[in-house]
């Protein structure tokens, strides 16, 4: 009953109740952005792609309004470390995020991070890229958050595919045309081309 009345007074919001049925560090969307902020600072500090590579990639082939690099930048460099530290990231001890906090360079709120801060937008320049090399990069830095989704439905944390699609669209800005992390995962398997449209 409890969990009916919930659903209702969530939808009377304008909100889509994702059902959370397990107990788990994160429970799905932050075990989510945990994996696409691991990821993403691993191809960074392997030098596979710098921050600004990494956010275009992800608004330009998933569709995002933001890449996890800006996301962090704004929502406080100090603020992600700390919450990958409560949720027990994996990330070696030293990566791009706990340099930056180390020297100060907290994002938006200083001025600096991962991007320097003007007039409340970060600097960024036009980048040119090959189809190829963004479809691997894409599907290198995607496949993480693909596999904790599945995670955490297979350790019954969330009721069912649709939720974790409809949590992960949501919680995360992933691209709705694309159905849900879930749902393109399956798309994948048959074929389905990867290019966004």
């Amino acid at each position: 009953e409890v969990m009916e009345t919930v659903e209702r007074f969530a939808k009377s919001l304008g909100l889509v109740a994702a059902i959370v049925r397990g107990d788990s560090k994160g429970f799905i969307i932050n075990r989510v952005w945990r994996a696409v902020k691991r990821e993403s600072l691993r191809v960074v500090d392997e030098g596979h792609a710098d921050p600004a590579d990494v956010d275009r990639l992800w608004m330009l082939f998933f569709g995002t309004p933001y890449g996890p690099f800006g996301i962090m930048d704004m929502v406080g460099l100090d603020i992600a470390n700390k919450v990958g530290a409560e949720l027990g990231s994996d990330a070696p001890q030293d990566n791009p995020l706990s340099r930056l906090v180390s020297a100060g360079k907290l994002g938006k709120k200083t001025g600096e991070g991962f991007y320097v801060w003007e007039n409340g937008k970060p600097k960024r320049e036009d980048t040119v890229y090959d189809d190829a090399e963004l479809d691997r990069l894409g599907r290198e830095l995607i496949k993480p958050m693909l596999d904790e989704c599945e995670r955490a439905l297979a350790d019954g944390i969330v009721a069912n595919a649709d939720h974790v699609d409809a949590g992960v669209i949501f919680g995360t800005g992933f691209a709705p045309f694309r159905g849900g992390p879930l749902h393109y995962r399956r798309s994948q398997e048959v074929g389905a081309p990867a290019q966004a449209a």
